[in-house]
């Protein structure tokens, strides 16, 4: 009773790999290629609006605020 351990089912994995791309490696690339493209969009956009759009606007401060950071300076406020 002399039974194999291989079976000779080895030869037919060895021509399947040697037939063109993986599937999962071209699914694969797809999904990096379309990140890459993204984030290379991405910074584009960023640089573009860094130099077309005008800068925002700060908000005005109100008094209290004016008042809180006079103290801590230890400016007194006016009128007290």
């Amino acid at each position: 009773m002399g039974v194999s351990a291989d079976g000779g089912g080895n030869n037919v994995i060895v021509e399947e790999e040697s037939k063109g791309l993986n599937p999962s490696l071209i699914v694969l690339l797809v999904i990096v290629t379309l990140l890459l493209l993204f984030f290379v969009g991405n910074y584009a956009l960023y640089v573009y609006a860094q130099k077309t759009l005008p800068p925002k606007k700060k908000k005005p401060i109100s008094k209290k605020k004016m008042k809180k950071e006079r103290l801590k300076q230890g400016v007194s406020a006016p009128g007290e």
